[in-house]
């Protein structure tokens, strides 16, 4: 059966996914195509398109189209949502309900609007998948584990901002929901915001500032409060402060209240690190660790016991590294597997897998993350004798040597290969790559490179083989989705690469799972000792990663960078710095 899971453009991240009877043959995000930062409101056509030209087929091929949103679960949580909100907030009842009903003729639209736009002559079946069941589906039933915990955490799908489950011989059960306003999505979001970041695209720096902070400093309690159903789990926002409505905002444009200014003073402005704002993120970062570790002690923990300590994760707060390294510490925890686009671009994926299961096809688990496009030798070559741009070839793997040397002499290289990474995180095919020992790197690449806050940290990519001895855990990570602490031995050998607590967020890599950049990694070890390469993804401040050759070498000359292997080839900004004997 070939399915295609489709993402909504009414919010943001609108992404495709193709399964075909029941194997992920391709997965990608719209803005690496549109070059729109999260593509927000756009149709995902170029992702879509991608998806058929992978498989080498027709939009009139496809057999269903799977989207992560459910009309008969917005009918479910009403009831839910109303009682929670009635009382309390009258005029956001009513517009929840005034809005869904459009979202229920717009996202019917969003289909047949991609499909004509593909040249199909018909519309396939639609299936609608409830979102936080898209989300569990896309880890779960792509973790290869038969028995595990299932929790989604995002900022609202439907109504339902928290899903609690058990997956147990490949089918979901349902154990608890949490409903809107009651949301750790959007709490994180609007103390985003507070601290001068984009909403749906800053909560991951919220997160880098809080190793910055002091919890005990700052009380977030007025806001967010953790309470207790029983054996339930419960919490409770505080959204006359939090995620207010548009006339009980401080400014129509914000997330916050007034009342988040008469007590913390201004919003944060500027790139800096001053108080309160990162006793702000660091409160709130505990906060939210608190009450998801609350749940292992409440609706999950006789799922967790049952299923020997594995929890799948997923929805956009699985993003969050350091509530996952905290989360693997909790003593009913033993493994995690986190869908690496765990957040809402991954929703396509889970809701085709979703759809494979119930029409019977056997979905594989998911392997590696590379998904996206690929450009040939010949087409790289191309579109650099279209700009006539000088370079050399490094054909037979002779690449990994000319970067190594440029890398063991402290230069920062550009690397582009094979197929694009589904997910925010590059994981050595999208990558900018440094010396994670050589002084100044990081700062150079934030300053010079990528243009951003100089306090961001940067992820060690390392080889798997001394992963164990250089962090503090036995753990798997292949796709960057945990926080771990880095051994003090280790510390001081790669301190390009280790934030201010002692942490780092990894990318464990085996030569099954990136043939091509685990060379890289141990031709880097025998000439320096040191099997880890600072990495990070390959994109300027504000923009997406890239994904074609064309987009490479806009990234590449609109920035400080002075390498980039493009494949087999190799340009340098100062043609001096090539061999031409290569």
């Amino acid at each position: 059966m070939k399915i295609l899971g489709l993402g909504s453009p009414f919010l943001h991240d609108p992404a495709a996914a193709l399964v075909v009877d029941g194997e992920i043959i391709a997965a990608v995000e719209e803005e690496r195509f549109s070059r729109n930062k999260h593509a927000t409101r756009e149709l995902p056509i170029g992702a879509a398109r991608y998806c058929l030209e992978m498989a080498g087929i027709e939009a009139d091929a496809i057999d269903i189209v799977a989207f992560p949103w459910s009309p008969d679960s917005y009918r479910r949580d009403l009831p839910s949502y109303l009682r929670r909100t009635w009382q309390t907030r009258p005029s956001r009842a009513w517009k929840a309900i005034r809005n869904r009903h459009h979202e229920l003729r717009f996202r019917r639209r969003n289909v047949e609007a991609t499909f004509a736009k593909l040249g199909a002559s018909r519309t396939p079946r639609i299936e609608w998948v409830d979102h936080h069941l898209a989300h569990v589906a896309s880890s779960y039933y792509l973790s290869g584990w038969r028995n595990a915990a299932l929790l989604s955490v995002d900022g609202s799908g439907e109504f339902t901002t928290t899903f609690l489950g058990v997956g147990r011989d490949g089918a979901i059960e349902e154990l608890q929901r949490i409903y809107n306003p009651d949301s750790l999505g959007f709490f994180y979001s609007t103390i985003t915001e507070f601290l001068g970041f984009r909403r749906d695209d800053g909560e991951f720096k919220t997160m880098g500032m809080s190793a910055y902070g002091d919890p005990s400093k700052i009380d977030v309690d007025w806001l967010i409060e953790k309470t207790r159903d029983g054996d339930r789990a419960a919490f409770r926002i505080h959204d006359d402060h939090v995620w207010c409505t548009r006339r009980e905002r401080w400014t129509p444009e914000k997330m916050f209240g007034p009342e988040l200014v008469k007590r913390w003073g201004e919003p944060r402005s500027g790139d800096g690190l001053t108080e309160p704002y990162m006793h702000i993120a660091a409160s709130a970062q505990k906060a939210l660790e608190d009450i998801v570790l609350s749940f292992c002690d409440t609706t999950l923990a006789r799922a967790l016991d049952e299923c020997e300590g594995r929890l799948c994760i997923a929805g956009g707060c699985a993003l969050n590294v350091r509530m996952n390294r905290k989360l693997l510490e909790h003593p009913r925890v033993r493994e995690i597997w986190v869908q690496p686009a765990a957040h809402d671009a991954g929703t396509p994926l889970g809701a085709a897998v979703e759809i494979a299961r119930r029409v019977g096809d056997d979905v594989a688990p998911m392997t590696h993350a590379y998904l996206g496009p690929e450009y040939d030798d010949e087409r790289i070559g191309a579109a650099l004798d279209r700009f006539a741009i000088p370079h050399t070839h490094h054909p037979n793997g002779g690449i990994i040597d000319a970067v190594t040397d440029l890398l063991v002499d402290g230069e920062v290289v550009a690397w582009f290969q094979g197929r694009m990474e589904y997910g925010p995180r590059a994981l050595g095919n999208r990558s900018i790559l440094g010396n994670p020992f050589h002084p100044g790197t990081s700062d150079r690449i934030n300053g010079e490179i990528k243009f951003r806050e100089k306090w961001r940290p940067f992820c060690p990519s390392m080889a798997s083989e001394e992963a164990a001895e250089i962090l503090a855990t036995d753990h798997p990570s292949p796709y960057m989705t945990f926080s771990f602490i880095v051994n003090p031995d280790w510390r001081d050998r790669i301190p390009e690469a280790v934030h201010v607590d002692g942490s780092a967020r990894p990318q464990i890599v085996t030569e099954q799972l990136n043939p091509r950049f685990y060379r890289l990694i141990r031709r880097f070890a025998d000439k320096t000792g040191v099997p880890v390469l600072i990495n990070t993804s390959l994109n300027r401040r504000g923009e997406p990663m890239v994904c074609s050759p064309e987009d490479a070498l806009k990234t590449f000359y609109g920035s400080g960078l002075r390498f980039l292997a493009l494949g087999d080839r190799l340009i340098a900004k100062d043609a001096r710095r090539l061999d031409p004997r290569d």
